[in-house]
């Protein structure tokens, strides 16, 4: 370390000028997935975003890498992508084969994987998993999944299984997005900007204010709705059922056989302290950790500051 599935392609022509991103949609055997893509000619790069999330976290990152063919797909139950059917579960490893044919499907065979948060958790699964296929892994604010003590193991099932029994509250109604983005700027202290790009990606109108008769995940269309709903699947909230021990995560991180760029902000986030983050990264084989002073979601905030930090990495 040193330190400081078959799927079918459907490409929309939409284009959104004021992100130079443009909306794309892959059918999967995890449904359709739908993301935001450049046209750029370079490295190809997979950019995977966060819990909660979506592919909008790369917009401002983006305008500070240019040339990079980036593909930033909504993970399954999230943005604009299908929900995971009621006998599936929402896990990394899921996502991360999920991810595998949204590359697939894009005719992507080797690439390069960037990865935040959750989507960072699932590029560490899909390096170690087939390192065959992953050039180079640049992850932020993330190294591995969340672990979990195994003597944990069966609480953990319980409450999942719990969480599962009680599903099918209703969902929030916004009234208007201005309400939807303060409710995530105070959820996650982020600024309204950063929360506007999260929110008007991730809300979909409804034409009643009964969200039971609403396809969240697809949205609606309305001239005049009566409110907004999360799109995203109300079952990402529910607990995980298996975590893996950190003695796994540790193993798996320890499998990544690509160059990797870790950056981290300070201060650390208290589920993934400062001892054990930097553990991990003295886990890879080929690493590089850069610690910049922001929030988790530095690469949204401070955007030229994170590029910087990458470089030319995925020119290399």
């Amino acid at each position: 370390m040193r330190g400081i599935g078959a799927a079918r392609l459907r490409m929309s022509t939409v284009v959104t000028p004021a992100i130079s991103l443009r909306e794309f949609a892959v059918d999967t055997p995890f449904g359709r997935l739908s993301g935001l893509r450049s046209d750029g000619h370079g490295p190809r790069v997979l950019a995977l975003h966060g819990w909660l999330d979506n592919a909008a976290s790369f917009v401002p990152l983006h305008a500070h890498l240019p040339g990079l063919d980036l593909a930033a797909p909504d993970l399954p139950g999230h943005g604009a992508s299908a929900h995971l059917p009621p006998a599936a579960d929402y896990t990394v490893v899921g996502a991360a084969r999920a991810a595998f044919a949204i590359a697939d499907a894009l005719g992507w065979t080797r690439f390069g994987l960037l990865g935040h948060s959750l989507g960072g958790a699932v590029a560490s699964v899909m390096a170690a998993a087939m390192p065959q296929r992953i050039e180079r892994l640049l992850l932020i604010e993330a190294l591995g999944a969340l672990a979990e003590p195994e003597e944990r193991s069966a609480a953990r099932l319980r409450d999942a299984f719990a969480a599962q029994a009680s599903a099918g509250k209703p969902l929030r109604v916004f009234v208007d997005i201005a309400t939807a983005v303060r409710a995530r700027m105070q959820v996650n202290g982020l600024s309204e900007p950063v929360a506007r790009l999260l929110v008007e990606r991730g809300i979909a109108p409804v034409p009643a204010l009964d969200p039971g008769v609403v396809d969240a995940a697809a949205g609606c269309a309305s001239d005049n709705p009566a409110g907004y709903v999360w799109r995203s699947d109300p079952r990402l909230t529910q607990p995980t059922a298996v975590r893996l021990s950190e003695a796994q995560v540790r193993d798996l991180v320890g499998a990544i056989e690509c160059p990797t760029r870790v950056i981290y902000a300070e201060p650390a986030q208290a589920y993934f302290p400062e001892a054990l983050r930097r553990a991990r990264v003295a886990c890879l084989r080929d690493g590089e950790l850069v610690v910049l002073r922001g929030s988790h979601h530095l690469h949204m905030e401070q955007p030229a500051r994170v590029a910087a930090a990458i470089g030319d990495f995925f020119a290399r």
